[in-house]
C-alpha cells in the first residue's frame, strides 16, 4: 500500500535562517505538494546550548513570507502547535516539550544489544584525545576503544545500574556493528556504501539534560510522525550510516524514509560554502529577513533590501535545480507542477548575486501598475500625494526598466516630480557651450507650439527642427534633457517630455536657461 507523501523541514532555532535553510524547507514543501502531501515543520531545538531566543518565531515569518505554510507544525496565527489535535496530530512540534518521548526509545536499544550507557566524564574523554594527538594519532569512541573505557560493556550489571540510578553524567551510546558494509541508498546521489568501521560510537541521550541528540530524535520524530522522504542538507549525508543502522536497530525498515541530500550553496567565486561574511564582504544578504542578533548587529535581508518573496523563492528554486527548459521565470505553484529531485544537481551551486537581482527585476517588469502605483504612493507619502494615479503609473512604466528594486525607484524618479535645482557641472560645460544658449530659446519657441503632445509627435519634430538648421543633435537634446532631469542621463528626451506635459517642460527650460545664463 502507497503511503501519503509527508515531508519533514526541521531547523534548529540556533540564529537566523539562512537562505540555504529557505531552500530545503523549498524543495521540501515542493516535493510534498506536488504529490497533494503533508510538508511539516519540527523544531529541532535539543541543543539548549546553542538556543538563540527570536530565531524560531524568525523561521516561521521567514518561510510565510516565502509563502511556504506547513500542514502540520503551526498554527494560522504563526505559533508552532504543542497540544495534538486532529489538524496536527503529532505535537507537540518542539522537540523539547517531547523530551519525554526520547528516553524509552534509548533504553530499548540498550536492553537490546544496540547500545550501550557509556560513563566516561568529559575530562577523561579530553584526556585520551590529548595523549592520541601526542602519539599523532586520533582517538575515537568505536568498536576498537569501548572494549577499555567506562561503560555498561566493561562493568558489572550491579555497577552499571548503580551509576545509571545514582549519577547524572552517563549517556547511552550507540553499538556501530565491527565491519559491517552499510548499504545505502539517496534520492539524489544514488547507491552509496561505508564500512561502519569509519564510524563512531554517536551518544544519542544525555541524562544530565534527559535531552537526545539530533540522531536519535530525528529518528524517532520522522518514524512517529510517518516521513516517507527526508530532504536535508549535504552536511548530514555523514549521518546518514547511522540512521540507517537505528532504523535497522528498531525494527522500523518497512516504515524508513527515503533520503535525498542537497548540496551546499557556493560563494559566487565557487569556492566553498556561501556564509554571512561573503554578504556583508561582496554586498548581498544571505538571510531572508534583516537579523539583529544580541549584540545589535544587524544582518540584510532579502525582504528588506527590496526583493519580492517571488522572485526569491524562484531564484532559491535555480539553485541545485532547473526544469529541464529555457524557462525561468516560475510562479510557487508552477514550480509546484514541474519540480523533481532527479534533477536536482549532486555538485555545489553557486550563487550568483547579479542573477538574484536579474531574478527581482523581473518580477518587477511583471508586477501589475496598479500595485506598483499603491505600493509607490504608500512609501512616498505626502512627496506624491498632488499627483494622478495616471501619471505616477506612467513614470513607473518607463523607470521599471532601469531598476532591479521597487526601493530604487525612490532615487530614480525624484525628478519627476520635482524640477531640478541644480544642474550636473560636468554636464554643463560640456553642452552649454559654443552656440548652444543662442539655439535653445529657439527649441523652446518650437516645443511651446508642437501639436499633439505626444512622444512619437515630439520626438520626430524636434530631430526634423535639428536636422533642419544643422544643429548639433547630440548637444541640443542632451541640453534639453539636462533641463529636464538635472543631468546628461535618464530616459528618452521626448518619453519625459511627453509624460510631463507642455507646460512643465517650458517651465524647466526657461529654468535651465535663466540659471545657467
Amino acid at each position: 500500500m502507497e503511503r501519503r507523501r509527508r515531508v519533514r523541514f526541521a531547523p534548529s532555532p540556533t540564529g537566523p535562517l539562512h537562505m540555504g535553510g529557505v531552500r530545503t524547507a523549498l524543495y521540501n514543501y515542493l516535493y510534498a505538494k506536488q504529490a497533494d502531501g503533508d510538508f511539516i515543520l519540527r523544531i529541532e531545538d535539543t541543543d539548549s546550548q546553542r538556543f538563540v531566543p527570536g530565531a524560531e518565531a524568525y523561521i516561521i515569518e521567514a518561510l510565510r513570507w516565502c509563502g511556504i505554510y506547513p500542514d502540520e507544525g503551526v498554527d494560522e496565527a504563526g505559533n508552532v502547535v504543542e497540544v495534538a489535535s486532529p489538524k496536527h496530530p503529532h505535537a507537540p512540534y518542539r522537540q523539547s516539550q517531547r523530551r519525554g518521548i526520547y528516553r524509552k526509545y534509548a533504553e530499548e536499544l540498550v536492553s537490546r544489544g544496540y547500545a550501550y550507557y557509556a560513563f566516561d566524564t568529559a575530562e577523561e574523554l579530553t584526556a585520551l584525545r590529548s595523549a592520541a594527538e601526542a602519539e599523532k594519532k586520533t582517538f575515537t569512541y568505536n568498536w576498537e576503544t569501548r572494549g577499555s573505557l567506562c561503560n555498561s560493556l566493561t562493568l558489572p550489571a550491579d555497577e552499571v545500574a548503580r551509576r545509571v540510578a545514582e549519577e547524572t553524567g552517563w549517556t547511552i551510546r550507540f553499538k556501530i556493528p565491527e565491519n559491517r558494509i552499510v548499504k545505502m541508498d539517496d534520492l539524489i546521489r544514488g547507491h552509496i556504501e561505508v564500512n561502519s568501521n569509519t564510524l563512531d560510537d554517536k551518544v544519542l541521550w544525555k541524562r544530565v539534560d534527559e535531552l537526545p541528540t539530533y540522531h536519535l530524535a530525528n529518528i524517532v520524530d520522522d518514524h512517529l510522525m510517518e516521513i516517507t522522504e527526508v530532504i536535508r542538507g549535504e552536511e548530514w549525508l555523514p549521518s546518514l550510516p547511522l540512521h540507517y543502522l537505528l532504523y535497522e536497530a528498531f525494527g522500523w525498515q518497512d516504515t524508513q524514509p527515503r533520503f535525498a541530500h542537497l548540496s551546499l550553496l557556493l560563494k559566487p567565486d565557487g569556492k566553498g560554502k556561501l556564509s554571512k561574511r561573503d554578504g556583508d564582504r561582496l554586498g548581498f544578504p544571505v538571510f531572508p529577513l534583516r537579523w539583529v542578533n544580541a549584540e545589535g548587529e544587524v544582518s540584510r535581508g532579502y525582504r528588506e533590501d527590496g526583493y519580492y518573496p517571488e522572485a526569491f523563492v524562484n531564484m532559491l528554486a535555480f539553485l541545485g535545480w532547473n526544469p529541464g527548459t529555457e524557462q525561468e521565470i516560475f510562479s510557487l505553484d508552477e514550480l509546484v507542477k514541474v519540480f523533481s529531485l532527479e534533477r536536482v544537481i549532486k555538485s555545489g551551486a553557486r550563487f550568483n548575486p547579479d542573477k538574484a537581482k536579474w531574478f527581482n527585476q523581473e518580477y518587477l517588469r511583471m508586477r501589475p501598475i496598479g500595485k506598483l502605483v499603491a505600493e509607490f504612493r504608500a512609501a512616498e507619502g505626502d512627496r506624491v500625494a498632488g499627483f494622478s494615479d495616471e501619471y505616477i503609473g506612467g513614470v513607473l512604466e518607463l523607470m521599471r526598466e532601469r531598476v532591479h528594486f521597487p526601493t530604487e525607484f525612490h532615487d530614480a524618479t525624484l525628478f519627476f516630480f520635482e524640477a531640478p535645482s541644480t544642474y550636473d557641472e560636468a554636464a554643463v560645460a560640456k553642452f552649454w557651450k559654443d552656440d548652444i544658449p543662442a539655439i535653445m530659446p529657439q527649441v523652446r519657441a518650437f516645443i511651446a507650439g508642437l501639436e499633439p503632445f505626444t512622444k512619437e509627435h515630439v520626438g520626430e519634430s524636434l530631430e526634423g527642427l535639428i536636422r533642419e538648421n544643422g544643429w548639433p543633435m547630440g548637444k541640443v537634446m542632451n541640453t534639453l534633457r539636462l533641463f529636464l532631469v538635472g543631468k546628461s542621463v535618464g530616459p528618452g528626451v521626448a518619453e519625459m517630455m511627453a509624460l510631463m506635459g507642455r507646460d512643465e517642460v517650458l517651465s524647466r527650460i526657461d529654468k535651465g536657461i535663466a540659471s545657467l545664463k
